[in-house]
């Protein structure tokens, strides 16, 4: 019988750590991505949005791989991340904030874009004409006109972070209290046959997923304009 206070709640509060922040740096990423995708008419603008959405049909471990090789110290990028900036990314919880981000982009960047191509043009127009700035009428018109667009952003891309593997597990390995997210513990446990820790582990990221869901569609669908009908 597994006992609660011989769990190791580690991995479960770090993959929260990890999905609060993502989701965080993400929104503030997918912005200014999402709006100068919707408004600009460079012919770089399909490059730029199949690479965004390239993580929603390559494989995990593809990405993780590639990350892998780009963040190690023994490569010229990663070298000079270490030596300038002072960053080691391989195996360190700011490389799986890194990967998460990348990874994550599309399910931030798509939502956003929607909700920037819903909205009316006469929004910018009328705010143009009332002497307010582009930044302005970005935070006082157009952001708030698409809420439920924000909402499945943010609620999409928390979900997907808390359910990572492949590229958690490439970047970061296993490393307790430091890149061991609940999915990678779930693994390990069901691995050592340690069914009881890897069920526990894995119904807290269900009820976690299952109330942010149920929020969304009950009183997230009240406040936010709809979002869930």
């Amino acid at each position: 019988m597994l006992s609660l206070n011989s769990v190791n709640w580690d991995p479960l509060l770090l993959t929260l750590k990890l999905a609060i922040l993502t989701t965080i740096l993400l929104l503030l990423v997918a912005i200014p991505v999402g709006y100068w995708l919707a408004n600009s008419k460079t012919k770089l603008k399909p490059f730029v949005t199949v690479l965004i959405s390239m993580p929603l049909v390559l494989p995990p471990t593809v990405l993780g791989f590639y990350f892998l090789i780009a963040f190690s110290p023994n490569n010229a990028f990663g070298a000079w991340l270490d030596s300038v900036l002072g960053l080691r990314l391989v195996f360190s919880f700011s490389g799986l904030v890194i990967a998460s981000m990348l990874y994550g982009l599309p399910f931030m960047v798509h939502p956003v874009l929607a909700g920037f191509k819903s909205l009316p043009p006469q929004y910018k127009e009328a705010s143009k004409l009332m002497g307010r700035s582009r930044l302005d009428t970005l935070r006082q018109v157009l952001l708030p006109n698409m809420k439920p667009a924000l909402l499945s952003g943010l609620v999409l891309t928390f979900a997907h972070t808390l359910g990572e593997f492949g590229v958690v597990l490439m970047i970061g390995g296993a490393i307790p209290e430091k890149t061991r997210v609940a999915s990678i513990a779930i693994y390990e446990e069901v691995e050592k046959l340690n069914f009881g820790q890897a069920h526990l582990y894995s119904l807290v990221l269900f009820l976690i997923s299952f109330v942010i869901l149920f929020w969304v569609y009950t009183r997230g669908a009240k406040n936010w304009g709809g979002f869930g009908k």
